[in-house]
């Protein structure tokens, strides 16, 4: 997938809402790149412990415009270097080793039962369907995840599609429909996910802060965002309110820039955290889904500041 349209060279931010004229050439880019369809996003790679030159190229060019790239190989080993080693490849060094992943830092989402451990409670480790969510929103600041690889393993027997859609893409949406929705979901209590507690007490603390935020560092949007309804406490005020009606009616609305696949094994995302879901699914017995996750708190290389390109 070339670009075919060239992005701007300003060195303003085109997340800054008083500059419009810098928003206006980045969105333009950015609309004229977007892919048409999931099978754009679809590179062949034909072992992602050790991508070519090429594979690699082709993945960061496709994350460069969309923020992610689906690898399709013939590598379905139940062997948890597969997304250390791409992720190494990308540029992904730290990991978010959260409670849940496993000892090495890397995930096996599976379905659990509650003979297996504390992880049945939580839904990822079920069979039921995930709603839009970007991974790591209730992480503080300073653990961002910023960069994800998602390796499936055994695909469900039926069900268990993922959407996918451009954090960027949402952002543009709801920027041309109502600019007061993005500085309202950019307030640092726009979102608070509640404290978690255990049989100990505060297991996490409460974290507030904003949906869309600016990386200091590189200039890149970063997305925190959960459609969960439990658990979770917005800002209380009319702006606040509608911005996140808006975004839900985005994202449940489907439309040109939502991309809905299912993955085989040996595929795999590639991304930097993008908006996500997952359709409930039913496993072949025998056969539990499992794919291997791996979070970080890096953006994948050559897509920083890519929209100053």
């Amino acid at each position: 997938m070339t670009a075919r349209f060239p992005p701007p060279s300003a060195a303003a931010s085109p997340f800054d809402l008083a500059d419009a004229d810098t928003y206006r050439r980045w969105r333009d880019w950015k609309l004229a790149n977007a892919p048409a369809r999931a099978e754009d996003l679809v590179v062949e790679v034909r072992d992602p412990r050790a991508p070519t030159a090429a594979e690699l190229s082709a993945l960061v060019s496709r994350c460069r415009t969309a923020n992610m790239a689906i690898y399709a190989s013939a590598c379905p080993d139940e062997d948890k270097d597969i997304p250390r080693r791409l992720g190494k490849h990308l540029g992904l060094a730290r990991l978010d080793s959260n409670w849940l992943a496993d000892q090495d830092g890397v995930s096996s989402i599976t379905p659990r039962s509650q003979e297996e451990g504390a992880r049945a409670d939580f839904i990822p480790y079920t069979h039921k369907p995930i709603r839009w969510h970007t991974d790591g929103y209730y992480n503080p600041p300073e653990r961002q995840v910023r960069g994800m690889v998602l390796h499936c393993v055994r695909p469900a027997s039926a069900g268990g599609e993922n959407a996918l859609m451009d954090h960027e893409i949402a952002y543009i949406l709801l920027r041309d429909g109502n600019p007061e929705a993005i500085r309202a979901l950019m307030s640092p209590a726009a979102m608070t996910i509640p404290a978690r507690t255990d049989e100990s007490g505060v297991a996490r603390a409460a974290q507030a802060g904003p949906v869309f935020s600016v990386d200091p560092a590189s200039g890149d949007l970063h997305m925190r965002y959960t459609a969960r309804t439990r658990s979770i406490e917005w800002h209380d005020d009319p702006v606040t309110r509608e911005a996140v009606a808006s975004l839900r009616a985005i994202l449940d609305g489907g439309g040109p820039h939502v991309y809905r696949l299912g993955m085989t094994a040996g595929m795999g995302l590639v991304c930097n955290n993008v908006l996500h879901d997952r359709a409930g699914f039913d496993d072949a017995e025998g056969g539990r889904r499992l794919l291997y996750r791996a979070r970080y708190y890096d953006r994948i290389a050559g897509t920083l500041g890519s929209f100053r390109v």
